[in-house]
């Protein structure tokens, strides 16, 4: 079933590189600090020794997996994409569904695995779509600059 953004932009472009960067850095920053708290608590259950293993690795992951699923599907944006005004949705403009997102990113890391040529095919690429975009058939898009209401 697709599922359509509560307002449509007729008139969508690419994101560009630069900007899906640095929307990624500050996601970064934000999954650090969601695994520092995991970490913080894993810890506090283990009466205050380290936890490792692949029970903790894999709490992670799939915690990381949950951030951008649930943000994607909602309204397909990050916290750093909405900073940064793009928006990940289908290639014909619809929002993700879980499965679509779990998707987009298992195969990212598949992007990442060559240095991040993945993500820099977005450079070479006509449609400046990355390697997990094209096979997750999804796309960022730049989304406009909101006009001020007026009271």
């Amino acid at each position: 079933m697709k599922r359509a953004f509560r307002t449509e932009i007729p008139d969508t472009r690419p994101a560009s590189f630069g900007k899906r960067i640095l929307a990624m850095t500050y996601d970064l920053m934000l999954i650090v600090a969601i695994w520092m708290i995991t970490g913080f608590a894993a810890v506090a259950l283990n009466d205050g020794e380290a936890v490792e293993g692949p029970l903790f690795n894999t709490s992670l992951f799939i915690i990381t997996f949950l951030f951008f699923g649930f943000f994607w599907t909602r309204n397909g944006q990050t916290l750093g994409m909405q900073a940064w005004r793009i928006r990940v949705q289908t290639l014909d403009g619809y929002k993700l569904s879980w499965s679509r997102s779990l998707m987009r990113f298992m195969l990212s890391i598949l992007s990442w695995i060559p240095f991040g040529l993945g993500y820099i095919w977005v450079l070479f690429s006509d449609e400046r779509l990355a390697w997990h975009d094209k096979w997750s058939e999804t796309c960022v898009v730049q989304l406009p600059k909101t006009k001020p209401v007026d009271d």
